[in-house]
């Protein structure tokens, strides 16, 4: 038998004040909304603990698995992350000062530049999403592996339908 959880408690007190309305989204998305609730705080430490906030490793989680030589125009990163021009600006500053990135003249257009990982922000990427999959994965650990497939399997196919027909109504950054 499953326990019932927080969602099941407010779909019942819905139920009695709005007998006539079906809830069922509030089983699915609600729960959607409240786990990412539920690990944000866990993902946000591990970024902290390599000295970066969300954004900031977005930006260099980007980069380096876009693969050598690790460049990518501004305008190609915050297409990616879907985040305006002086959002990215503000991270990037953020990101040179910490040494994690550097700005070079493109070797196409000398008018314009290009986002490079640093050695250091190489590295830091990928230790920070190692451990953050560690991480990720130990939140996982009620479902066995079955399970965790047909979820993927079942949220892979509702966020396909929701980007085909452009119904989720906000954007949502490409992270990690």
């Amino acid at each position: 038998m499953e326990t019932e959880d927080h969602v099941d408690r407010l779909r019942t007190l819905w139920a009695k004040e709005l007998p006539d309305l079906d809830t069922t989204p509030m089983s699915i998305l609600g729960r959607i909304y409240r786990l990412s609730n539920l690990v944000r705080p866990s993902i946000e430490a591990t970024f902290a603990e390599f000295d970066l906030d969300r954004g900031e490793f977005d930006v260099i989680a980007t980069i380096r698995r876009a693969g050598p030589p690790y460049k990518m125009t501004p305008t190609e990163l915050y297409s990616l992350l879907l985040i305006s021009s002086g959002g990215l600006t503000h991270r990037l500053d953020r990101l040179e000062k910490s040494g994690l990135i550097r700005r070079e003249r493109s070797a196409q257009d000398k008018r314009s530049f290009e986002v490079a990982l640093t050695d250091e922000g190489i590295d830091r990427a990928e230790a920070a999403f190692r451990e953050d999959m560690k991480r990720e994965l130990a939140h996982l650990g009620g479902l066995e592996e079955s399970e965790r497939r047909a979820l993927a399997a079942l949220l892979r196919k509702l966020a396909g339908s929701l980007e085909r027909t452009g119904d989720n109504g906000l954007a949502v950054a490409d992270s990690v």
